[in-house]
């Protein structure tokens, strides 16, 4: 076996991790400040875009809020829609465009294995086509990276095939029969809804994410509530602090020009709901009996963004027509207990039940323990390293098109402050 061979890696003043929006916005920051830099993309520009969201994929915030630097929905990218809601193949194709400006410096199909600190203050950046050293380093691959199956998935007959929400595409893809649609976050209404639609029977397991209006007294909802500063309002100035970035997200669509997500009006349309799922015998699923209070949950925090809005108008002597008060629609007569796989012709299982976040791949002390990286407004707590594209990184927008730009023009700042190119140290191969 041949000796280890002592090599100096190849050195980037700054690596950025993840060619998504996020990383594209560094990339066009970073030449704006003439600072070398590379995107390692494991995939393609766009990756999860592409290949990860359902064919009748939508955005649920208006088009205009799509603002990358240098490059917003209805200016650079001559966007018609501003009001609409991009879906999935027209978000590819302004990733597109905007990479297309940006002209990053870019590895496709390149994964990153380890990132750990050298001895010198530089980075080494293990990848599958060799190891670079690096000044500083950006994470910049969002937050949902491992797909949830809550272990009593395996207690369900092998029959009933089993789906993540990261692998449903349409409905004629699944077996025939009915579907059992497990949580009901923005993914699991928007694909119970798609189901729906195309004629399925669905079965949907309601959790205890909260729901939103679309419109009210006369505008989108976000149109109201970014005028009211929300989206500006950053996560130490939130009443729930830290504990905003557990919160599940408000689930509405922007299918068809966009609408609320109403699971009482789904109900009187055939859809059967239950509450959150808690066990397997056989071929029968077991159900908390939380249903009502899900329902009325979600329902109490729409009103509330209502009377937010309500409030707004008054406080402000906007003149803004009224809106009917809210009337549920349904209500169950009692909170169902099991169902019949069997006997509901049940023929798929599609799990809408979220992701983990794993960077495990970073080798530095920044995370607590829920592997959540420490950071200041996306700087981590070791020289060097940043993160960004996190739900509230810093604020409501920092996961989305809507602040990413601001987040990505913060880290770069920090980086140009700082920057001071060190010497690659050599390593063994």
């Amino acid at each position: 076996m041949p000796n280890p061979v002592e090599t100096t890696p190849s050195h980037i003043p700054v690596i950025i991790i993840g060619g998504g929006q996020a990383g594209l916005s560094l990339s066009y920051l970073l030449k704006a400040q003439k600072i070398e830099h590379l995107i390692v993309e494991k995939h393609r520009i766009g990756h999860s875009w592409r290949s990860e969201r359902w064919d009748s994929f939508c955005l649920v915030t208006p088009n205009r809020q799509c603002r990358l630097p240098g490059f917003s929905y209805s200016g650079e990218y001559g966007g018609t829609d501003a009001e609409g809601f991009m879906l999935k193949d027209e978000i590819i194709s302004f990733l597109e465009a905007y990479a297309g400006l940006v002209n990053p410096p870019i590895r496709e199909g390149v994964a990153v294995t380890r990132v750990k600190p050298g001895v010198d203050g530089a980075f080494l950046v293990e990848t599958t086509d060799g190891i670079y050293s690096a000044d500083k380093v950006i994470v910049a691959i969002s937050g949902y990276h491992t797909p949830i199956v809550p272990r009593v998935g395996a207690a369900i007959p092998a029959q009933v095939p089993q789906f993540h929400s990261l692998e449903y595409r349409n409905p004629d893809d699944l077996p025939e029969g009915s579907v059992l649609v497990v949580g009901s976050g923005q993914s699991g209404c928007q694909i119970a809804e798609d189901l729906m639609l195309a004629g399925r029977k669905v079965h949907l397991a309601v959790g205890d994410a909260p729901r939103a209006p679309r419109r009210y007294r006369g505008r989108d909802s976000t149109d109201w509530l970014e005028e009211m500063g929300h989206y500006d309002m950053p996560i130490d100035e939130h009443p729930s602090s830290e504990r905003v970035r557990q919160n599940e997200n408000h689930y509405l669509t922007g299918r068809d020009g966009g609408r609320e997500i109403d699971l009482r009006a789904f109900a009187l349309r055939g859809m059967k709901l239950y509450g959150m799922l808690d066990g397997v015998d056989r071929n029968i699923i077991r159900f908390r009996q939380d249903l009502t209070k899900h329902l009325d949950a979600a329902d109490a925090t729409y009103l509330r963004i209502r009377k937010t809005i309500d409030d707004y108008i008054e406080r402000a002597g906007i003149d803004a027509p009224e809106e009917a008060p809210y009337v549920p629609c349904w209500a169950p007569e009692s909170d169902p207990e099991t169902l019949d796989l069997t006997a509901e012709q049940v023929g798929s299982i599609i799990w809408c039940t979220g992701f983990r976040m794993d960077f495990s791949f970073v080798d530095a002390p920044v995370f607590d323990g829920r592997g959540y990286p420490g950071h200041d407004r996306g700087i981590a707590k070791h020289d060097g390293l940043y993160f960004i594209g996190l739900p509230w990184l810093y604020t409501w927008g920092s996961g989305r098109f809507a602040g990413v730009a601001r987040d990505a023009a913060h880290i770069v700042s920090h980086i140009a402050e700082t920057l001071q190119p060190v010497a690659p140290e050599p390593v063994l191969v």
